[in-house]
């Protein structure tokens, strides 16, 4: 998993509240078992004038020219700016993967629904939490074109580019395990010495069991 620790990136501001997961990556996507490849789909219903299909060439459909992430101002965006209950509906984690998978490193919203919340740790992923009010001022100061934020992780704060800092709240555990890449997986090997140690322990314990 990739590290996150300090993200200074354009900011695409997504002035929509109750999105919902669905909206974030429809379901005829979720037939991919994959984490990657998600990107071109993100928002697709939005996205594009024609439905789509795994099987079907983005490159081939016709582009909503309305639609912020068409527009060349955000084009390479990493930081989503959202409204409150972002990530609303199913529980599918190919919505996280389609933000990462675009190139999204953080979303900033004035709330998030529980379960796209705690997925989007698992992928390197960071929601952040703001006051309602100082959201208003994210969303009012992105209407300038090529307008940039700096998530700083290790010091819970997000830095506008006049330099005011609105702080966030996270899990200490959480929040270790992104600044150093760690997820499931990469937590379970850092004992792999341990495990094997058991792992032999144990054939000599009940070398039957391993018959």
């Amino acid at each position: 998993m990739q590290a996150f620790t300090v993200v200074e990136g354009l900011v695409a501001p997504l002035d929509r509240a109750n999105v919902d997961t669905d909206a974030i990556i429809p379901k005829q996507y979720l037939k991919s078992i994959k984490r990657s490849g998600f990107g071109p789909f993100l928002f697709d219903d939005w996205r594009y004038l024609d439905p789509g299909d795994l099987d079907i060439d983005p490159a081939t459909r016709r582009p909503n020219p309305e639609f912020l992430l068409n527009q060349p101002r955000y084009r390479g965006a990493s930081v989503l700016l959202a409204r409150e209950n972002f990530g609303c509906g199913s529980s599918r984690e190919h919505a996280v993967w389609a933000l990462s998978d675009y190139g999204f490193r953080a979303v900033i919203a004035p709330g998030f629904a529980d379960i796209f919340f705690n997925n989007s740790f698992k992928t390197g992923f960071l929601p952040i939490v703001l006051k309602p009010e100082q959201v208003d001022t994210l969303f009012r100061e992105a209407r300038e074109e090529g307008y940039r934020l700096t998530v700083d992780l290790p010091a819970q704060t997000v830095r506008t580019p006049g330099g005011q800092g609105f702080g966030f709240d996270i899990d200490p555990f959480r929040k270790d395990c992104l600044v150093r890449g760690l997820d499931e997986i990469g937590l379970t090997l850092q004992q792999a010495g341990t495990i094997r140690a058991y792992e032999t322990r144990r054939r000599q314990e009940a070398p039957w069991l391993f018959a």
